[in-house]
């Protein structure tokens, strides 16, 4: 099949930039569509219809025309967090072609002399800055595409607030165009400069001595998340998150969430982690929402209600953890039948009521039973002794494909 649709990559250099398919392409085109900017950025000779994005955005007006010869105009490489990626979502790949220009982060890494396979990058556009926080580990490169022009002081205060004030900051604007600036400065000393809308901020991550350290592992200190004294105590989390083995792509429901401690560090396990967690108490959801922020997963879905009840019509998931409500009727069962096939269940139980319903349930099921005992040197009088934890026992089961 010859592709109906072309997906143009352009840069600031606008049409005199483009390669020869590029052009050949918007030649034959019947209808260009694509923001202001990029439209004005064409040659007169261009002679299709020109139309612009709708907003709200949608893609709509481009699957209407399936057949005539279309151009979309991209900024860039329109695979690299643009409109060609949502394409290819929804139409099969030989009905369309893909003639990228090189992306804001190429260029961003050749201005700034950075090995781009080094380099972290993240898009801000239309999305949480909060997703940043999860990024910040001294000596670290990152590039973030901005959303306007107040990005970048955005960026420079949560830095700031985060403990990485001597952080560098490099903008970019308008990269490969002839209004191309750079912009240099300290997140500590930022100076809010007017900034282009179309941006690029580059950092260099560096630390304050006393900056909090947050690895990416599993097993965060207690004290990096806010909460009322329900939570899932760091070496407990760090076991648990262990056999629940979080794997690119797969969705978790955290059911009793508390303060959301293993549905946020299932998340940071890897960019396309997903998880649900679902928590009754009002209190506790709110700290969820500051917790999921603060540690850089705002994608964190929150499920406001009671479990069974609240479960009903959620995306069917790769791994639960029930932290609480093991003994209310129906709970166990219901996280079973709509947990996926060679899906993983953990829960975790403190009194005997909680452990004897996962003894209960694993005679039917299967599965590990593991006890927990956790101590730590604290004083007493003028020695030390073992404090010992409450134990935990926890339930770990792999559901079988053929359930």
């Amino acid at each position: 099949m010859t592709p109906w649709l072309t997906v143009v990559g352009i840069g600031e250099d606008g049409f005199k930039g483009l390669g020869k398919n590029a052009r050949h392409a918007l030649l034959r085109a019947s209808r260009i569509v694509g923001a202001q900017r990029q439209l004005d950025l064409l040659s007169p000779c261009i002679r299709g219809e020109r139309e612009l994005w709708p907003s709200p955005f949608s893609l709509d007006a481009v699957l209407a025309r399936r057949g005539e010869p279309v151009c979309v105009l991209a900024s860039g490489d329109p695979m690299f967090f643009g409109v060609g990626a949502s394409l290819a979502r929804l139409l099969p790949s030989d009905e369309m072609q893909i003639l990228p220009a090189p992306s804001s982060c190429s260029l961003a890494a050749a201005r700034m002399g950075w090995p781009l396979q080094d380099v972290v990058t993240l898009s801000m556009v239309a999305r949480p800055i909060a997703a940043l926080n999860a990024q910040l580990f001294s000596g670290i490169r990152l590039l973030v595409l901005c959303n306007d022009g107040q990005s970048p002081a955005a960026i420079a205060a949560l830095l700031r607030e985060r403990g990485f004030g001597p952080s560098r900051l490099s903008v970019l604007e308008h990269m490969g165009g002839e209004a191309e600036r750079r912009v240099d400065g300290v997140a500590r000393d930022w100076a809010d400069p007017v900034i282009a809308d179309l941006n690029l901020v580059a950092i260099e991550c560096i630390a304050e001595p006393g900056a909090p350290r947050l690895s990416r592992l599993a097993g965060l200190p207690d004290s990096a998340f806010k909460h009322d004294g329900q939570l899932t105590k760091r070496d407990v989390r760090a076991i648990t998150l262990a056999r629940l083995a979080p794997v690119p792509g797969e969705l978790l429901w955290d059911v009793g969430a508390g303060s959301g401690s293993i549905g946020i560090e299932w998340m940071r396990a890897h960019p396309s982690c997903r998880a649900l967690a679902i928590e009754a108490d009002e209190g506790r959801q709110l700290l969820i929402e500051q917790n999921r922020d603060a540690l850089g997963v705002p994608g964190l879905q929150l499920i406001r209600g009671k479990a069974p009840q609240a479960l009903a019509g959620l995306e069917r998931p790769d791994a639960i953890f029930i932290g609480g409500g093991v003994t209310r009727e129906g709970v166990l069962d219901t996280c079973w039948a709509q947990l996926k096939p060679g899906g993983r269940l953990i829960a975790n139980a403190v009194t005997l009521q909680s452990e004897m319903a996962l003894m209960a349930w694993r005679e039917q099921h299967g599965g590990e039973l593991t006890r927990i005992h956790i101590a730590q040197a604290q004083p007493l009088g003028d020695f030390d002794t073992w404090r010992q934890a409450l134990p935990i026992t926890l339930l770990d089961v792999v559901k079988p494909f053929d359930a």
